[in-house]
């Protein structure tokens, strides 16, 4: 059995957590002994045991001399609700450890290689490093810049138009490209549209998928715009948040808190919004990942305030036409085709009859 499978397995294992662990990241585990998987784990939502201490007390005793492949360097710190998975790795008699990547929490970063090293025992490290920073994109950043990973999702028809001039936006894609946004709702943390979107569409913003999770519900509305009686504010778990600025009626403010929702005042730039400071806002409440669903109009504020991670084009195979219709990105197109953005890392995949192109910024 080769590094490369077990390591892979034990990916398999983190990703069964996704949109389950934030703030923390998925791990998994597998233990190997005698050219044989003893015992496998992977860390289900934060506050739980994390992969290795799974794996371990399915081991057991047979643990001893075995080896040990995870897909982040094993914590060595004190400072959460768990206790060190590298001093239980000491106590159990694991002889070597095999780590996909570093952890770039600097409680942790190379400091739990390093107490595992003095223990004796022997690791390695990057088997699979690139999918296992992947996995974790949303919580790589965070961990360092205490900001969301902003992925920009859009649905659009060929020739970019997400609307036709009288706004009929329903549906551009098909149903096999809008359950994937969903599955995406539940991947990440929070969605997040402008009050445009709310105004028009009156929209849900959960996740409809059997056993999913539904995100938090961010809507950016710089004049307190919101009607009352907004589906996203007829819930009732507190995962409504509202980012206003200072020209906000405090009365407003008022009865939307008494819905339950969360009213956050963020600094304004150029009487909106100031995207950069409600980011870190969005960080301090603990929300790693963000994919922003809006129109042509945050999109646009969302690329021209250099948030975006990544983008996520759901093209359809349709021609709307017309320079009155709608395009998926608004705002000023640049002078010179020279300062067009581009695009690193692309990748194009087709979902049912539409296709998917995305890439990072």
């Amino acid at each position: 059995m080769s590094k490369e499978i077990c390591m892979q397995r034990a990916l398999e294992l983190a990703n069964k957590a996704k949109g389950r662990t934030s703030p923390n990241p998925m791990v998994g585990a597998v233990i190997v002994k005698g050219y044989r998987i003893i015992s496998e784990g992977y860390h289900k939502k934060a506050g739980t045991p994390h992969a290795e201490i799974v794996a371990l007390k399915k081991a057991g005793n047979k643990a001893k001399d075995a080896t040990m492949f995870v897909t982040l360097e094993p914590c060595c710190h004190t400072d959460k609700r768990t206790p060190p998975c590298t001093k239980a790795i000491i106590a159990s008699g694991i002889k070597k450890v095999i780590i996909a990547t570093n952890d770039p929490n600097p409680k942790v970063s190379g400091k739990g290689i390093k107490e595992l090293r003095k223990a004796g025992i022997e690791t390695e490290v990057g088997i699979l490093r690139s999918e296992a920073k992947h996995l974790n994109e949303s919580y790589n950043k965070f961990i360092i810049k205490k900001k969301p990973f902003v992925v920009l999702k859009i649905a659009q028809s060929l020739d970019g138009k997400i609307a036709t001039a009288k706004g009929e936006s329903k549906w551009i894609t098909g149903k096999t490209a809008r359950k994937h946004v969903h599955q995406l709702r539940n991947d990440l943390d929070a969605v997040l549209v402008g009050i445009g979107t709310v105004m028009k569409d009156d929209p849900s913003l959960d996740c409809r998928l059997r056993g999913g999770r539904d995100p938090y519900r961010i809507i950016v509305d710089s004049g307190l715009r919101i009607p009352l009686k907004s589906k996203v504010l007829g819930y009732s778990d507190n995962k409504t948040i509202i980012a206003t600025t200072n020209k906000a009626s405090k009365r407003k403010i008022s009865q939307i808190n008494t819905l339950g929702a969360k009213v956050l005042v963020i600094k304004s730039k150029s009487g909106m919004v100031n995207l950069k400071a409600l980011m870190k806002e969005l960080g301090k409440l603990d929300i790693t990942g963000v994919m922003i669903e809006g129109g042509s109009s945050i999109a646009s504020s969302a690329i021209s305030s250099e948030i975006v991670d990544r983008v996520m084009f759901f093209v359809a195979p349709k021609i709307i036409g017309g320079t009155d219709s709608i395009s998926s990105i608004g705002g000023k197109s640049p002078s010179l085709l020279g300062n067009a953005i581009k695009l690193k890392n692309l990748r194009a995949i087709t979902i049912g009859d539409d296709i998917l192109i995305e890439g990072y910024l």
